[in-house]
């Protein structure tokens, strides 16, 4: 497997979420998009490559070392602060549709395992999460 960039490593993170539960939804493909356009850990990033990177991702996933080798690809690539924010992507991916499956939240607790990320910290940034995607009745 070749190392990608860290923007492509968090791509890959927010397509191992959402594939997770094998239903790519328009919510969660809405969101990861925007997530790309307007935050600034993608400054730089061409948008245009978000499909080709996520199809790179599918390919890898396919590959001997599967899911547990693509994760630590993306552990490998990031930085501990990185870490965090793929987490917190991971989080958003999941929550975009308002219903966390057990598959994506079994993958969040490996992320959260394998990046080594204080409980404390996990707490916050699942409650932020909650707290931005809360919908109006």
């Amino acid at each position: 497997m070749s190392k990608p960039s860290q923007q492509e490593a968090l791509v890959y993170l927010m397509v191992i979420l959402s594939a997770s539960d094998r239903d790519m939804g328009d919510e969660e493909l809405a969101r990861i998009g925007a997530i790309v356009r307007t935050l600034p850990a993608f400054q730089g990033f061409a948008q245009s490559r978000t499909l080709a990177v996520a199809q790179d991702c599918q390919l890898l996933l396919q590959e001997e070392a599967g899911f547990a080798g693509v994760l630590d690809l993306i552990a490998e690539t990031l930085s501990p602060e990185l870490r965090e924010t793929a987490y917190a992507l991971a989080v958003d991916i999941a929550a975009a549709d308002l219903d966390v499956k057990l598959e994506e939240d079994r993958v969040l607790q490996l992320v959260r395992e394998r990046f080594d990320i204080e409980r404390g910290t996990v707490l916050a940034i699942e409650r932020a999460a909650r707290i931005r995607h809360r919908r109006i009745a």
